[in-house]
């Protein structure tokens, strides 16, 4: 079991120890499990009485002057440098280099140096298979698509033909890129299929969360910004164009044509209608539907979607109104009775 000092962290963190810099830690743990020989980390003022009261024999923390008495790895931020810690002692298990018995790979394919590919996956003609990549087991690469130099397609990844994947994306198990975007034209009462011939570029340093759907334009191409980061169960219709570093939370999703600038936020089961533009740095809170364009770096909740602070006020009167009600009834009895006297 891999055992680190407290001072050989802080010089990779570059952190500081308060109290015993030789103090050996053995893993991490969250603040309720810390032993002893465990680190266990604070980041949040909603869990301080619990990190006060923590067996931890130390703490990942800010600012150490909440913590009197206690050993303490001091960080500027501590989340990120628990990512690091958490590589340190779990570092990632990557398959063994080359391509199992059981999958198939077409002649034409490219496939680069130090690639694995797992049991039953199957790797279509001329598809490119970058450098170091993972294509894990039953994944499915379609003719002509492209998945980027260290590229980790999770188990059950389907990559629709000509669609592109680029370097040091994470797309985990389930991911469908290049489905058919919901394309119908509807005459006398028949729905009739518009033809998706658009793809999909996913940009570099992409994470798609498990079971996540990115639709294939109608014509020309979907696209995801590079270092976006998308949760599970999110769904990117045709022709959207995601920015570079935004973030979209679980069973959030993009109607068709919409645009998002770069570094947008759309928090858990939100979600935008077609042919909008969310702009750089907006924020949607949890639930919200966005009916209409934003403005650079607003805030929007509800439904219909308003600035944020107009909704929390909203919310407010609307709590009021039983209260109202009642003073109002009382009103109208008192007058009643004034004018009966």
């Amino acid at each position: 079991m891999l055992s680190v000092t407290l001072g050989e962290l802080a010089s990779l963190l570059g952190g500081v120890v308060v109290g015993d810099a030789q103090l050996a830690v053995r893993g991490v743990r969250p603040l309720g499990d810390a032993d002893a020989e465990h680190l266990s980390f604070y980041h949040n003022r909603r869990y301080l009485q619990a990190a006060r009261e923590s067996r931890a024999g130390a703490l990942l923390v800010a600012a150490p002057e909440e913590f009197p008495g206690r050993t303490l790895l001091v960080v500027t931020e501590p989340y990120a440098a628990l990512a690091e810690v958490l590589r340190l002692f779990h570092p990632v298990d990557r398959p063994a280099t080359g391509i199992h018995p059981s999958a198939v790979v077409a002649g034409s394919a490219q496939v680069g140096t130090q690639v694995a590919i797992g049991p039953y996956a199957v790797v279509g003609e001329r598809a490119v298979i970058g450098p170091g990549a993972i294509v894990s087991a039953g994944c499915y690469v379609g003719d002509d698509a492209t998945v980027g130099a260290d590229t980790w397609l999770h188990p059950h990844v389907v990559i629709e033909p000509r669609c592109r994947v680029g370097a040091r994306c994470v797309l985990h198990a389930g991911v469908v890129i290049g489905s058919d975007g919901f394309g119908f034209a509807t005459v006398k009462g028949e729905h009739r299929k518009v033809p998706q011939v658009g793809i999909v570029v996913v940009e570099d340093d992409v994470e798609l969360g498990a079971n996540v759907c990115v639709d294939r334009a109608t014509l020309g191409e979907t696209r995801i910004g590079r270092g976006t980061k998308v949760d599970n169960l999110v769904q990117i219709a045709h022709n959207v164009q995601v920015g570079e570093g935004c973030v979209l939370v679980a069973q959030s999703g993009i109607s068709g044509s919409t645009e998002l600038g770069h570094h947008v936020v759309m928090a858990g089961q939100s979600g935008a209608v077609g042919h909008i533009h969310l702009a750089e740095r907006t924020v949607v809170t949890a639930k919200t539907g966005v009916t209409e364009d934003t403005a650079p770096g607003s805030m929007v909740s509800g439904f219909p979607s308003r600035p944020h602070r107009e909704w929390l006020k909203a919310m407010a009167h609307l709590f009021q109104i039983d209260d109202l009600k009642r003073r109002i009834a009382e009103l109208e009895k008192a007058l009643a009775t004034r004018s009966s006297t």
